[in-house]
């Protein structure tokens, strides 16, 4: 399998959930408002013998009118007409913002080849909670969207792709282990967001379960050195994946 890291850059957000381009040659995180985090973003695309399949769509941010992520999936040498798979780990809006296109008062599919992939669950609860961290547009184009899978649970798709419940980050949230020929990908979202995470035992006060959300990135790690693992890690630019495979 291929595993392209498609990467946004670095935002700060504060508690609007505003998120605001930094770039560290010039900018500095005091200057931002107080409270203000730092954030990577980085969707993914696994290339599988049949399958073209992006993990997460980013904030769907665009540059002189075309979305960043059509952008960095065509200097990867990938047209986003050929993306076959779109899974969502779960809908918080630097997730999920990419799903779309606006064009002017009308929103089109990113993707509009790609089958899309949600927990029924997340989706419902979105609709619920539409604010500033389930933008409404994408949410509610995506409750409407004839091609939608919407997940109940725990589920295989295709023989090749495990999606299961993980309920750490946000309540409704998956991860995502896709397997071909005995290699084993796996991406956690934002409950195994950074590589420096999955190596030290916390509790994160931004999570709905901080609790379960470490220890699944404990089970997790454990699991992956066992099996040969491959991790991608959506939240951090610079340490894209790590694969036991190669350690």
């Amino acid at each position: 399998m291929k595993i392209i890291p498609l990467a946004e850059g670095w935002f700060t957000v504060d508690k609007t959930k505003q998120f605001v381009p930094f770039n560290s040659s010039h900018d500095q995180l005091r200057d931002r408002p107080a409270g203000s985090l730092l954030v990577e973003i980085q969707p993914f695309v696994v290339c599988t013998a049949k399958e073209v399949i992006l993990l997460d769509t980013g904030l769907g941010y665009e540059i002189d009118g075309m979305l960043q992520l059509h952008i960095n999936l065509r200097n990867a040498g990938i047209n986003p007409l050929s993306v076959t798979k779109v899974i969502l780990s779960h809908l918080h809006k630097d997730h999920c913002g990419g799903m779309i296109k606006m064009k002017e008062e009308f929103i089109e599919p990113a993707f509009p080849n790609a089958t899309y992939y949600v927990q029924e669950a997340e989706l419902q609860h979105a609709l619920q909670h539409i604010g500033p961290s389930y933008p409404a547009a994408p949410v509610e184009w995506l409750a409407s969207f004839e091609k939608v899978v919407r997940l109940q649970g725990d589920h295989t798709i295709d023989g090749l792709i495990s999606c299961a419940m993980s309920g750490g980050h946000a309540r409704f949230h998956q991860s995502i282990l896709i397997s071909e020929n005995n290699e084993f990908i796996f991406y956690g979202g934002d409950e195994a967001p950074q590589l420096q995470q999955m190596r030290h035992r916390f509790v994160a006060k931004y999570d709905f379960d901080g609790r379960r959300a470490m220890e699944l990135r404990q089970q997790w790690w454990n699991q992956g050195e066992q099996e040969g693992w491959t991790f991608l890690f959506y939240h951090d630019v610079k340490n894209p994946s790590f694969s036991f495979q190669q350690s």
